[in-house]
């Protein structure tokens, strides 16, 4: 089955990010609780590398992925690569202590999950956070670039998801994890779902009403900015003919306006770098009210994609660039 809250595209999924979350709240409550009781909270070292199948993906990873980054390796006995690569990812898996869990999946056993993941040869190693899916490598990796690349996961996933990691005791029995605690419900809850139903079901301009009502009480609210953006975004796209849009953007370089529409499909496309390196060239070669709405508009999609993203963070410094 195709994953609910899978995102492949790299477009925040708001269901997630509200996952995440809770997940943190039960996750705090769990461990105090847990502490109240006189234990720890904590599972064993050795429940930080799990064989995972088809049958098991839901709990065993996206369900999972709400608390702690979920690592994924693709692997079979045949493939020699992987051999080398495993046994790195599993050491490091303990080495974190918790930060990340380690998820191994038998592409020869479960050919679907392979498939769902555009898996294309092996070893590849993907990470689920909060129902989202990224692509980390593919093939043999250093275990230099491997570190690299799991403090930069790690960093993603507790300042923008606030995924702080499993707590692990080395006294904890195999197969031992912490209760979750129930959350009670915030004052705009009702609101949000709300609003990820009309966007679940393709009713836009109710998620973005939705949105403003919440920001119209509570003008903080990080999740309703977040959605209020996507919901804006995803509107503007519903009619757009994507051939027409390119080809536009392709005859008028220097067009404010048709740099805007077609980074608004980059973006919903999955294209993230190429939607914020076409508003910043676009911001280069535009003067006055123009030059402001292509920055404007550059605003708002990191907006969607989130301000602790990497890529809006590179994204940002080459626009100071651009204007300055």
């Amino acid at each position: 089955m195709q994953p609910r809250n899978m995102s492949m595209s790299g477009v925040v999924d708001l269901a997630a990010v509200k996952q995440a979350q809770e997940a943190k709240a039960k996750a705090e409550q769990a461990r105090a609780e847990a502490a109240r009781q006189g234990g720890t909270g904590a599972v064993s070292p050795v429940d930080l590398v799990i064989d995972v199948d088809e049958a098991g993906f839901e709990s065993e990873v996206l369900q999972r992925s709400a608390e702690v980054p979920v690592v994924i390796d693709f692997w079979a006995e045949w493939c020699e690569p992987c051999k080398q690569l495993s046994p790195v990812l599993e050491r490091l898996a303990v080495e974190y202590s918790g930060r990340f869990l380690l998820a191994k999946i038998d592409v020869d056993a479960n050919q679907m999950l392979m498939q769902q993941f555009g898996v294309q040869g092996i070893p590849a190693v993907f990470a689920v956070v909060a129902g989202q899916a990224l692509p980390l490598f593919q093939g043999a990796a250093g275990e230099a670039q491997i570190r690299q690349t799991l403090d930069q996961l790690v960093q993603v996933a507790e300042e923008r998801f606030g995924l702080t990691g499993l707590a692990v005791d080395p006294e904890a029995e195999p197969g031992d994890r912490p209760a979750v605690a129930e959350r009670p419900a915030g004052p705009h809850d009702a609101a949000l779902e709300a609003a990820v139903r009309a966007l679940d079901a393709g009713d836009l301009g109710g998620a973005v009403q939705a949105y403003k009502n919440v920001l119209a009480e509570d003008p903080g609210n990080t999740e309703a900015k977040l959605g209020l953006a996507q919901a804006e975004l995803l509107q503007r796209v519903q009619d757009a003919d994507p051939q027409r849009v390119r080809q536009d953007a392709a005859d008028k370089p220097n067009d404010a306006r048709a740099q805007i529409a077609a980074a608004d499909l980059d973006l919903v496309g999955g294209h993230v770098e190429d939607a914020f390196g076409r508003l910043i060239d676009a911001v280069r070669v535009t003067a006055g009210d123009d030059r402001d709405a292509v920055r404007l508009r550059l605003l708002e999609l990191f907006e969607v994609v989130g301000a602790d993203d990497p890529r809006v963070a590179a994204a940002r410094r080459a626009l100071a660039r651009a204007l300055f």
